[in-house]
């Protein structure tokens, strides 16, 4: 801010004084505006920009010393000076505590007046360049850190996708249930951020089978008991192999993405609503695109097939909402992805 361009609000109930003020720094060729009460002041700041304010505390039905924190709270960028004819070091504290930049006693010599006044606007200018440099700074460093993420997801994913090039049966799979996944989540209409987790909880839910032994996984027959509770152990291990690389609710996307509606699953320590949403997405998501794919041991469901056996166990496996949600994404033929 150059000297003796900023717009300054007078909040004064005595005219002589805004007057008086008003003339002292319009000759430094400081714009200038008044109010008489704490509620034209508000009015006047709502309507147009200010740079400073010079607020006198003794003011009838809301004082400015009241006034103040208001101020701060909805204005940040204005910088505030106190007028007061009376001297009182606790009161000057408090003034400085809730946001005032400098305190003016009554009555001040015009060069008082201006040296506050620019001593003030150029406090102003140094916290408004400290916090943009601050703000341009953390983007900068969300950004670089979003681009590490970014590379270290697309080398699992990378990783995913040539594990399951090996088996024709799963082939596509996570690309599938991500497509589903996010379909569900833009119907529920979830938040950027949501999404995006659901993107990265969708694509990487079954980066744990890695450490499945193949055998198992591309047996010709139904899995023993034994078998299963091995195939089980990638949601276990899916969450270790991610979690330096992103945040918590991937990780408990892919940790969660068997976990049954109503808890009944073994070893499950949440149910309903504990579990996390997009969880419940990728479950339902995971379940429709591996009932409708050919497997080892049988053959794919028709999507028929499919509906109905999430619908039978809507509200037991899956969360009901879910369930409804992804049959209109189906019955009104929205696009996936």
């Amino acid at each position: 801010m150059v000297s003796g361009s900023a717009n300054i609000l007078l909040v004064d109930d005595e005219p002589l004084v805004r007057r008086t003020i008003r003339k002292t720094l319009e000759r430094e060729n400081y714009q200038c505006q008044e109010a008489e009460n704490a509620f034209q002041a508000v009015e006047k700041l709502e309507s147009s920009p200010f740079d400073l304010a010079i607020l006198d505390i003794k003011m009838p039905q809301k004082s400015g010393f009241d006034l103040l924190p208001e101020l701060k709270l909805l204005f940040p960028d204005l910088a505030v000076i106190m007028a007061t004819a009376v001297v009182d070091a606790n009161t000057i504290i408090e003034c400085m505590r809730r946001g005032a930049v400098d305190y003016l006693p009554k009555p001040f010599q015009p060069s008082e007046l201006c040296n506050a006044v620019e001593s003030a606007l150029k406090k102003r200018d140094l916290e408004l360049e400290i916090r943009s440099q601050v703000t341009n700074l953390e983007v900068k460093l969300e950004e670089q850190r979003k681009k590490i993420r970014n590379l270290y997801l697309d080398a699992i994913e990378s990783l995913v996708s040539a594990l399951e090039a090996k088996d024709k049966y799963t082939a596509g799979h996570s690309r599938r249930v991500n497509l589903l996944s996010m379909a569900i989540a833009r119907e529920l209409k979830l938040s950027d951020d949501d999404l995006e987790d659901i993107r990265w909880g969708s694509l990487l839910h079954d980066v744990g089978k890695i450490a499945i032994d193949s055998s198992i996984q591309n047996k010709k027959a139904p899995l023993t008991e034994e078998e299963y509770r091995h195939v089980m152990i990638h949601a276990h291990v899916g969450p270790g192999i991610v979690k330096n690389l992103t945040n918590r609710h991937v990780v408990d996307i892919i940790k969660y993405h068997h976990a049954h509606y109503d808890g009944n699953h073994e070893g499950q320590d949440v149910k309903g609503d504990e579990i996390p949403l997009g969880a419940r997405i990728v479950t339902v998501a995971d379940s429709y695109d591996a009932m409708t794919s050919d497997r080892p041991y049988r053959s794919a469901m028709s999507p028929e097939q499919a509906i109905a056996e999430l619908k039978r166990c809507s509200g037991t496996q899956f969360d009901p909402i879910v369930v409804e949600t992804f049959l209109k994404v189906i019955k009104q033929g929205k696009p996936l992805g």
